[in-house]
């Protein structure tokens, strides 16, 4: 299973902070508001692993 990372970027003069977890992404202005968001994500990620024996090996 993919992880979860958090980065800064600018567009259109602002800075935005993007949360990615693989393919998916959201986006906040706030950076405390990615970071909380992203910490959530990651706990919820990792319970998810717990609960399904073998989800997140890879062979």
């Amino acid at each position: 299973m993919p992880e979860v990372s958090i980065e800064c970027i600018e567009q259109q003069g602002q800075r935005l902070w993007v949360v990615r977890l693989g393919r998916r992404t959201l986006s906040f202005r706030d950076e405390n508001a990615a970071r909380a968001f992203a910490a959530q994500l990651h706990m919820r990620r990792d319970w998810l692993l717990q609960a399904q024996p073998g989800a997140g090996k890879t062979s």
